[in-house]
């Protein structure tokens, strides 16, 4: 059985995802930490749309 980290800090996950409430994460407070850097934009995924039409999405369309 492969032992599985805790994203946060790499400590080696208690037991087995069943019995670990917070998975994937190895605590409540490693959980908190992801949620943060998500609500603070941390985590983005990047924006392949061409900047031009970016700026003219939507136009043209108002009456």
């Amino acid at each position: 059985m492969n032992k599985v980290q805790c994203p946060i800090c790499d400590a080696a996950m208690p037991g087995t995802w069943q019995e670990c409430p917070d998975y994937p994460f190895c605590s409540a407070r490693c959980r908190k930490i992801d949620l943060g850097r998500w609500l603070d934009g941390k985590y983005r995924v990047p924006d392949s749309t061409p900047p031009d039409s970016r700026s003219t999405a939507g136009q043209g369309d108002a009456d």
